[in-house]
């Protein structure tokens, strides 16, 4: 089923059922094929850890750093 923009905009929820039950529907702009909608596919899961074991945190990681600080804030001469 091709359907234009405008039409598509009136009866969304009617065309997302659709697609959702299996039927095509594309979305055309002045008769001009431009979008298929259809059911979304889920990516899988998120792997955690990936990074695991390849560096290790600095022990300092939150102290002050000089030159980063001088940046960041100038050079402050008392």
């Amino acid at each position: 089923m091709i359907v234009n923009i405008s039409e598509a905009k009136a009866n969304l929820s009617k065309l997302v059922n659709m697609a959702f039950h299996g039927e095509k529907v594309v979305i055309a702009k002045n008769n001009l094929p431009l979008v298929d909608l259809v059911v979304h596919q889920p990516e899988g899961k998120r792997k955690l850890g990936l990074l695991a074991g390849k560096f290790t945190v600095p022990d300092n990681i939150m102290g002050d750093d000089e030159e980063i600080n001088a940046m960041f804030y100038g050079n402050e001469s008392k």
